[in-house]
């Protein structure tokens, strides 16, 4: 399917841009670029020019005994500061599988790019652009790579913590069963349905089955499908403007590619992430959770 690039038009937080358009917009003053591969190495080896590197993993810590919680806001400022990063100034994120990020344990699995624009978007910034097809596409797309590092300066990021954004375990409690409320749980199948890693099985009572992968071209996690696809994926579900859209994942890591998609991509009004995830439903006890296929 051809798009018009940025995607979608209008105004819009995220949008998503071609390797074409990428490569006709390097120089451009007010585009800073992110490489987010997971390891340093293949940053090192070849990276898009102009682009400078951060690792995803500076983005969580432990807190409270939950082991993957987003920096305060402080920490944020220092790391986007530290990157360089300004409100008035594009930021495009890519990331990719190369030699040293893939790993059985995920590594390289594509969500990079949508952790780090949902993160940037979480702390205040504005001008968040996707590479649609991360690295993958931009090679591809016979587009040359660099070993040279740009130099950069520090600046002075105004961290915004957008909590609009996003509901923590109380919040979540009131709204999960709502009749206007849907909800999503963007691990796979098997995760969902029974036994995984947590210490409890299956998933959130009423959580309907969306994995995040399913959203995504099958030969690169990093690419958009195409519109007819997410037609027939999402009439499944009884998923209506007026209802609230929340996601959840296993540490709120997959549920940053539905929040992306769902928020920016298709614009849908109301759009929110319970960061805590699986991960805090299934350390409380008391908490029920509901095994196979049904949300209930």
């Amino acid at each position: 399917m051809s798009r018009t690039y940025p995607y979608p038009p209008g105004k819009s937080l995220v949008k998503w841009v071609s390797p074409d358009w990428l490569d006709q917009h390097l120089k451009d003053d007010d585009l800073m670029i992110l490489d987010i591969q997971p390891n340093v190495h293949d940053y090192i080896m070849g990276h898009i020019p102009g682009a400078i590197y951060m690792n995803e993993g500076l983005l969580r810590v432990n807190r409270g005994g939950q082991p993957a919680v987003f920096v305060s806001p402080q920490t944020a400022q220092g790391l986007f500061s530290r990157l360089g990063l300004q409100p008035d100034r594009k930021v495009l994120v890519y990331t990719g599988a190369g030699p040293y990020s893939k790993c059985a344990a995920g590594l390289g699995d594509g969500l990079e790019q949508t952790m780090v624009a949902y993160a940037l978007a979480r702390f205040g910034h504005e001008r968040i652009l996707l590479l649609d097809g991360g690295i993958e596409g931009w090679l591809g797309a016979r587009k040359k790579l660099t070993k040279v590092f740009p130099r950069t300066e520090v600046s002075d990021f105004p961290v915004i913590l957008r909590r609009e954004y996003f509901v923590e375990y109380e919040d979540f409690l009131d709204l999960k069963d709502r009749e206007d409320t849907i909800l999503f749980d963007a691990r796979p199948t098997p995760s969902y349905e029974g036994q995984a890693m947590w210490i409890k099985p299956g998933h959130i009572p009423g959580a309907h089955s969306l994995p995040w992968r399913s959203l995504m071209d099958d030969k690169n996690s990093r690419l958009m499908r195409a519109d007819s696809d997410y037609q027939a994926i999402l009439g499944r579900f009884p998923l209506r403007s007026d209802k609230t859209v929340i996601v959840y994942c296993g540490t709120g890591r997959e549920a940053t590619n539905e929040f992306v998609f769902f928020k920016w991509y298709l614009g849908h009004p109301k759009v929110k992430i319970y960061e805590g995830s699986f991960t805090e439903w299934s350390s409380y006890p008391d908490n029920p959770t509901v095994t196979g296929p049904s949300p209930r």
